[in-house]
């Protein structure tokens, strides 16, 4: 877990450093005084004697004190160290600076800088340095330069980009300016650190990321199975596992498109990706894309001793993300009120009708996501051609023409709380889609729809007067994870589950029958399958984000939607 300069117990830090313990990489990192070298936990080296070593929360702190990042752990893989305070706010304020300089996707074409953040934060200059500092022990410039730096090294590992364009996309403003800072931090130039036949031709670039045991890998890989769009995207059910997908982003002022497959080496606890050349200019994004579409950069350690209690045989289960914020939410608003192959094959003509064909050495891949652009511009004839009711219409392109504006930011770094009020107050979203879209694109942790029918009914509270506000009260004991409690709670309904016995959940913990049972990731089968959809993942009484689209068009619903009122729907 994320921990600060105060509160870090050497002795500690050394024991795990001494096991090489994966649930503490990317918790701290060790500097060797006779070496000069700072390293992960996990690090194969000899280990280094306890008189040697010091301990650091954050690489950037490392590197302040002198020391140089490891060639062969490469503390650039390591899961990133988030944290989430409710009570202080000088430490919410710094974190959220934090998280917005982690993330290419906030700064669009503009180069990050401390004025400009402070600006987008609503403060001083002097304010945030003040704050950033006495969180994080290093100042804002320090961090983001620890960043580039970093993201710098993983570039000329890991392709074979001219040293321009590996200085250019990390962020530096020249050759000379990176040249520079790679000197003075690391005692070396740039090509020193290029490994020869880095990136293959034709068959993309790998890159290992490191992610925190314990990790459900087949849950995952099985709930984007279950979503995957035919063109878009592939889940190979044999063997180890692994996903592939087309993926197409804006970075250095211009649209990339390409490839990524990805898949897990469970062994060593790393999440393997391997990228297209058409994509390596945008590396940093992609990666960031896929740390939160796989969740690497979840702590078990600190979600299970809050959740551990109410949810025992959970512990792997992670929140599933998204590649694309812009995707997920028009995927979101495809699957209200509708199961999730329904919401999948709405998702498939979309693709078919909009999104630009591509290249790719799969025959599976053949297809990019349409752009924001695309769907702005679409006629109510052209979607309601695919079979999207009117209501949803308006939805997508009032989401597209916001994304397309500027106006809505969907990824990490964006403002949680404006965001979920932007999505709000765009026609056909409610809050349970905003949240949907807050728990899986804007990556918060403490997302909650507390009107979700099936939520309600794992946690026992659906015969409840209020079973909204129910849920809701007793969800505080979860705060800041409720996304991962969502999830869990969820898994209660898959079967051979235990039904809730009371109406408070936290005093009446279910054990799923499968740890890595997730109804909507398990692949389940038979009769069984479009009732558990429809209950786990995403269900919703009609109207819970506007009224149900009129069939008929007459003054209310048809008597079938009639008939069906307070059965539970499941977005996609």
């Amino acid at each position: 877990m994320p921990l600060d300069p105060e509160t870090l117990q050497p002795d500690a830090c050394y024991l795990a450093l001494k096991a090489r313990d994966a649930r503490f990489d990317g918790c701290f990192f060790t500097g060797v005084t006779s070496t000069g070298i700072y390293c992960r936990p996990v690090c194969r080296v000899r280990t280094p004697r306890r008189e040697n070593c010091r301990f650091f929360p954050h690489a950037a702190q490392a590197e302040r004190a002198g020391f140089r990042p490891c060639l062969r752990c490469r503390p650039e893989l390591a899961p990133d160290a988030q944290a989430w305070s409710m009570q202080d706010a000088a430490s919410i304020l710094a974190r959220q600076a934090a998280r917005m300089l982690d993330e290419p996707e906030a700064w669009g074409d503009d180069t990050p800088s401390v004025e400009l953040l402070a600006a987008r934060l609503g403060v001083s200059e002097r304010h945030l340095r003040r704050i950033f500092e006495a969180q994080f022990g290093v100042s804002p410039l320090q961090y983001l330069q620890t960043r580039r730096l970093l993201t710098a090294k993983q570039l000329l590992a890991d392709t074979a980009l001219p040293v321009t364009q590996v200085a250019l996309a990390s962020g530096f403003g020249s050759l000379r300016r990176f040249n520079a800072a790679f000197a003075q931090h690391y005692g070396l130039s740039p090509s020193r650190l290029r490994r020869e036949g880095a990136g293959p031709a034709g068959q993309g670039m790998v890159v290992r990321l490191g992610y925190r045991p314990p990790y459900d890998t087949g849950a995952m890989l099985a709930f984007f199975r279950q979503r995957a769009i035919v063109g878009l995207e592939h889940v190979a059910a044999e063997g180890p596992g692994t996903l592939a997908r087309t993926l197409e982003l804006h970075a250095g002022g211009r649209r990339h498109g390409g490839w990524i497959e990805a898949g897990f080496d469970e062994e060593r606890h790393q999440f393997v990706l391997r990228v297209s050349e058409s994509l390596h200019e945008a590396l940093p994004q992609v990666i960031r894309r896929a740390r939160a579409a796989f969740d690497l950069d979840c702590d078990p350690l600190a979600v299970n001793g809050v959740l551990q209690e109410s949810f025992p045989g959970c512990e792997g289960l992670r929140v599933p993300g998204a590649f694309g914020g812009w995707e997920l939410a028009v995927r979101a608003v495809l699957g209200q009120q509708i199961t999730v192959a329904a919401a999948r094959t709405l998702a498939q003509r979309v693709v078919e009708r909009f999104g630009a064909p591509i290249e790719t050495p799969h025959a599976a891949l053949h297809r990019l996501f349409p752009t924001p652009e695309a769907l702005a511009q679409a006629e109510g004839d052209a979607l309601g051609s695919l079979g999207i009711v009117r209501q949803r219409q308006a939805a997508i392109v009032a989401l597209a023409r916001a994304v397309q504006a500027g106006t809505l930011q969907l990824h990490a770094g964006a403002d949680v709380g404006p965001t979920v009020e932007a999505l709000k107050s765009l026609p056909g979203i409610g809050d349970w889609t905003a949240q949907y879209i807050a728990m899986r694109a804007l990556r918060w942790p403490d997302a909650f729809p507390s009107g979700d029918v099936a939520l309600q009914k794992a946690l026992g509270v659906q015969q409840a007067r209020l079973p909204a506000r129910e849920a809701e009260a007793a969800s505080q004991a979860w705060k800041p994870w409720r996304s991962y409690a969502v999830i869990r709670a969820w898994a209660r309904l898959a079967p051979g589950a235990v039904p809730a016995p009371h109406a408070n959940p936290a005093s009446s913990p279910v054990v799923p029958a499968s740890p890595s049972v997730i109804p909507a990731m398990a692949g389940i089968q038979g009769s069984r399958l479009r009732e558990t959809e429809e209950e786990a993942l995403g269900p919703r009484l009609r109207g819970d984000d506007g009224p149900a689209p009129r069939l008929r068009g007459d003054d209310g619903p048809s008597p079938r939607l009639r008939a069906n009122v307070g059965r539970p729907r499941n977005p996609s």
